[in-house]
């Protein structure tokens, strides 16, 4: 059975309306790098059209966040999980490890709960949404 989700701009703003403020056409590319994570071309595991199209609007969010920022505010410069930060004086510690397929996706909670939702469709260490299968 082939799936493939399309990207309908109404349908994604009304689930995230925090991103209002960009523009249309960035969403929709957004939509389609999203595709490079999960695949989107009819042969990857998600078979439900339903589940396909929010797995793809988690990443698209995230990637969203990422790049463009949330809200009106400006996209983090920071690359990685923040993993402490205090405020007199300002110090902040980022991790990014690349041994951790999970980490990249830990960066916001669009993200977080992509990697969570897309656990069934994850086998064996590998990632099978994927276009090519990651070992981590």
């Amino acid at each position: 059975m082939t799936t493939v989700a399309t990207f309908n701009s109404v349908s994604f703003l009304a689930r995230y309306p925090e991103f209002n403020s960009l523009n249309v056409d960035l969403l929709a590319q957004y939509f389609v790098e999203a595709g490079m994570y999960c695949r989107n071309d009819g042969g990857g595991p998600v078979t439900d059209a339903g589940v396909l199209t929010m797995l793809l609007y988690m990443l698209t969010a995230h990637i969203a966040a990422l790049n463009s920022g949330v809200s009106g505010q400006p996209a983090p410069q920071t690359v990685g999980r923040i993993t402490s930060a205090s405020e007199g004086s300002v110090s902040l510690s980022v991790e990014m490890k690349t041994s951790n397929s999970a980490a990249w996706y830990m960066q916001t909670k669009y993200g977080a709960a992509y990697w969570q939702a897309s656990l069934p469709y994850r086998l064996g260490g590998n990632f099978a949404i994927a276009p090519c299968l990651i070992q981590w």
